[in-house]
């Protein structure tokens, strides 16, 4: 069965992780329905800051202002599987952990968890306080998965790139999708 997700990018330092997530979702387009973006005006300005492009705008998937709740997924009725958020600030962590559905964003969270369906944030800032572990926690609790940013060694990743992309396949892995990537006791 074909999955809809939905994307969100915050104004948290790591475009390079939404990038490279969006670049391996258009590689499995055979194993999803629906990709909807959501992206605040902040995102979009690191996104051009750290990546020194404008690519957000160009890939084929459904794009939706930040304030716009008529967007299907801000409906449990629309079926959404998957909801990321990445990279996931601690102030959009936050927000979701207290219930607070102030933007598309956070109500689209909200829906997937009431749903229980599969809601990844993919956290990025470091370190963290005290308030950012009770709100991991609650998410955690209420059925989400804190996915930090965190890449892994195992493959020696050669590039910038190559590194981020162990945490971009294993949120993919996160997802339910069929991918080819690394695996630990596999090598070749």
């Amino acid at each position: 069965m074909s999955k809809k997700i939905v994307i969100a990018v915050t104004g948290a330092s790591g475009s390079l992780y939404a990038k490279l997530l969006l670049d391996k979702l258009m590689m499995l387009k055979d194993q999803w329905e629906d990709v909807s973006i959501v992206m605040s005006r902040n995102a979009q300005d690191v996104w051009s800051t750290e990546l020194q492009n404008d690519a957000y705008k160009h890939y084929p998937v459904k794009y939706y202002d930040k304030m716009d709740f008529n967007a299907p997924f801000a409906s449990g009725s629309a079926r959404y599987d998957t909801m990321i958020i990445v990279p996931c600030s601690m102030g959009t962590l936050g927000r979701i952990a207290s219930g607070v559905s102030n933007d598309l964003v956070t109500r689209a969270a909200d829906v997937i968890l009431k749903e229980r369906r599969k809601l990844i944030l993919a956290v990025r800032d470091t370190p963290y306080s005290l308030v950012h572990i009770q709100n991991m926690q609650t998410v955690t609790l209420a059925g989400g998965i804190v996915c930090p940013l965190s890449p892994s060694f195992y493959s020696r990743p050669q590039t910038i790139e190559a590194l981020a992309a162990t945490v971009v396949d294993r949120i993919i892995d996160l997802c339910g999708f069929d991918n080819q990537a690394y695996r630990w006791g596999n090598e070749e």
